[in-house]
């Protein structure tokens, strides 16, 4: 019959696993129960250093000057838990490890649950065993070292996943700040004219359709983020005058936006603020495509909230929804840069949490040989030995799935991704790039998202195949809401992208790369000011 150990006492099996002790003198059953308790204290001081050394490989860390430096908590256990002549309790300790290791995972949830929570609870229980016997069954001690650090193990687990999930709320939340922003320039909006004035004034109208300016597209409803990329852009612009940016929002955030930019001009550069509700929809086909789109998301929405995988997947996937851009209708319209600019022939499309550090005019300039985008990281084998400086095709579409398996397409190939584009709007126009893409939006939802996460992206990656153009890596740098960069890098790139969970106007972001962002920011100006973004 197998002995365990509680909190609450000991039970003794059959086979006499536990002895009584034979009469001694009081003082010398005191001096035993000392020795004995600091021998308790050695071993699972040494179970535990072994433990950390464990956790300190994985990240390629060592606590021991040698292989036997962590050991030597084992010298001499069995003199002084048998009282002498006992040598082999050692042996018999490490044997009982070994056998009881490889049924770790299989012990009893009621054990795990009842083992103390930390090294002071445990040398309680062995002090109170020893007190009363003068031996240990040494399967008890191990059934009772493991329970605790399964235990220990299934805490720290937990606390990680606790602390992911709580970056990843952060990550999603909007701060006050920027509450306070939206809803001063609203109010700004309906008492001060200038904030009404038309964006642009009357006489820039024209530039709106001027082929010899450098035209740059926003689809945004973040006001802040998007008065930082002008700005950046503006700044760093050799000639701000030929630059004209075309901001795209939606109709709740249009009046904080045009009140925005009526008020922070960014002259001798022109800007237009253009609302989804503005849009003179003259081409029944093009209102028709982009309500085709617009409708696609929101089925897509419904459908990702009604699938039920189990608790963990469907908290996964809760979480995963709750992501600004996961369903967000602005995310996806940029696959419509055509029926929002017809009066244009290119483009350069940024993303809204991007830092310009350069001139943009290099971008405009890139010859695209025919293709429709200019992207870094376009189809750069990873499998010849070059690095994807994002992600591979396969770290976004599932390839396991016979309807992407069919394409053709190299999943260790590396992905371009959104963030800084040059498109050729005239050659889009001549392709069924829009249609493929909406194609695959259904195709997804109707196959239950198996063919990728929910996301922008990788219906771009198919609809846009073959038809894109690697660019310099300097164009685009992203994931900086992911990790620091290399300071090479940083240094050196003409457009910071914060994609990734760590947002510059969130208190998360990584502290240097947040300066880069707030730098842009006028911290005199009263809005900023009043609303605590800047000090």
């Amino acid at each position: 019959m197998r002995l365990y150990i509680t909190a609450a006492a000991a039970a003794v099996a059959d086979d006499g696993g536990l002895t009584k002790p034979n009469k001694a003198p009081q003082h010398m059953q005191a001096a035993r129960r000392g020795c004995r308790s600091a021998v308790v204290t050695g071993l699972l001081a040494g179970l535990l250093l072994f433990r950390a050394a464990l956790l300190a490989v994985e990240t390629g860390a060592s606590l021991c000057p040698s292989a036997t430096g962590c050991l030597g908590w084992r010298a001499g256990l069995g003199d002084w838990l048998y009282g002498g002549g006992c040598g082999d309790a050692t042996e018999e300790f490490m044997k009982q490890w070994r056998r009881n290791h490889r049924e770790a995972s299989l012990l009893d949830p009621v054990v795990v649950e009842a083992a103390p929570d930390s090294l002071n609870g445990l040398m309680a229980e062995m002090d109170t065993i020893l007190a009363t016997y003068d031996r240990l069954d040494m399967e008890v001690v191990v059934v009772k070292i493991m329970a605790m650090l399964l235990k220990m193990d299934r805490k720290v687990k937990l606390s990680r996943i606790q602390a992911m999930f709580n970056r990843q709320l952060a990550s999603l939340g909007i701060p006050k700040s920027m509450h306070c922003l939206a809803l001063r320039l609203a109010e700004e909006f309906s008492v001060n004219a200038a904030a009404r004035s038309p964006v642009p004034l009357p006489q820039y109208a024209p530039h709106l359709t001027d082929a010899s300016r450098l035209h740059v597209a926003l689809v945004t409803d973040n006001i802040l983020a998007a008065a930082v990329a002008v700005a950046s852009a503006v700044s760093s612009s050799a000639d701000p005058s030929s630059l004209v940016f075309h901001v795209v929002t939606d109709k709740k955030s249009y009046v904080p936006m045009h009140s925005w930019f009526a008020l922070h001009p960014v002259s001798p550069a022109v800007v237009e603020v253009k609302g989804l509700h503005q849009f003179d929809w003259r081409d029944g086909d093009a209102i028709a495509s982009v309500m085709r789109t617009i409708d696609e998301v929101q089925k897509s929405s419904l459908g990702y909230h009604q699938l039920y995988d189990g608790v963990a997947e469907r908290e996964l996937r809760r979480l995963e929804a709750s992501k600004p851009s996961t369903f967000s209708p602005l995310n996806y319209l940029k696959i419509h840069l055509p029926e929002f600019f017809p009066g244009l022939r290119r483009i350069i499309l940024l993303d809204d949490d991007v830092v310009v550090r350069k001139d943009l005019a290099g971008l405009w300039e890139q010859d695209l040989d025919g293709n429709i985008m200019g992207a870094v990281d376009a189809h750069r084998p990873a499998a010849d030995g070059g690095i994807c400086i994002e992600s591979a095709l396969g770290e976004h579409l599932n390839f396991s799935d016979p309807a992407l398996s069919s394409l053709g397409l190299d999943g260790l190939h590396c992905a371009w991704s959104w963030g800084a584009n040059i498109m050729d709007l005239d050659a889009w126009r001549r392709t069924n790039v829009t249609e493929t893409y909406q194609l695959w939006l259904q195709k997804n939802r109707e196959s239950e998202f198996r063919l990728w996460k929910m996301a922008s992206l990788p219906p771009a990656l198919i609809a846009f195949d073959g038809r894109v153009q690697a660019i310099e890596p300097l164009w685009h740098l992203p994931g900086l809401g992911w990790r620091m960069p290399d300071p090479n890098l940083l240094q050196f790139s003409a457009v910071l992208h914060f994609s990734g969970p760590r947002k510059p106007w969130l208190e998360i972001a990584f502290p240097e790369l947040r300066q880069l962002w707030l730098g842009h920011l006028n911290v005199s100006d009263s809005f900023l000011r009043g609303c605590g973004i800047v000090e």
